[in-house]
Parts: structure tokens; C-alpha cells; sequence
């Protein structure tokens, strides 16, 4: 008896916003989708999906989720519900 596949579990569609020159790299749309259930999850899936952002994201991404703003949080956990926002990297203080 062979053994059932194990298939990945299902990540929710996240609508992602592109700040400013970012949406240069998607061809100049302010929001997309991707399958995320973390901050990883999303820059993973935005380099597989628009590999015009690999550049910038190589240099440092910030995603603000829900106002608040992250960078290398790799598994700050993401929702449906949530609103956020990719921009180049925030530094400073």
C-alpha cells in the first residue's frame, strides 16, 4: 500500500501594496496577490513572481503590516486581514 502524498498546506492570498518606484518592477500595479502566511512567504513570492523586484529585494525590503514596519522578520505571521505595504528598506532611527 503505497503512502497518500503529503501536499503543503494551503497559505491564504495576501494583497501586497508596492510603494512608490517598486511598482516600476510589476509593471506598474499598485497592489498584488501572492500565497503568504508570513513576511518570508511574501518576499518569496513576490521574487518568483515579478523577478523585476529581485534587485531591490537583494538590497533590503521593509513590509509594514497593519502600520507597523518590519525588515528580516522573516516569520512574522501575515493574514488576509491585514494591510501590507512593501517598500525599500527603512533605516535610520
Amino acid at each position: 500500500m503505497a503512502a497518500a502524498p503529503v501536499t503543503p498546506p494551503h497559505k491564504p492570498r495576501i494583497k501586497v501594496r508596492l510603494w512608490g518606484s517598486l511598482r516600476a518592477a510589476t509593471g506598474g500595479k499598485e497592489v498584488v496577490e501572492v500565497e503568504a502566511a508570513n513576511f518570508k512567504d511574501v518576499i518569496d513570492a513576490l521574487a518568483r513572481d515579478y523577478p523585476a523586484l529581485r534587485p531591490q529585494i537583494a538590497r533590503g525590503v521593509s513590509l509594514a503590516i497593519d502600520g507597523v514596519i518590519y525588515k528580516e522578520s522573516w516569520f512574522t505571521p501575515i493574514n488576509p486581514d491585514n494591510e501590507v505595504v512593501l517598500m525599500p528598506l527603512m533605516v535610520g532611527g
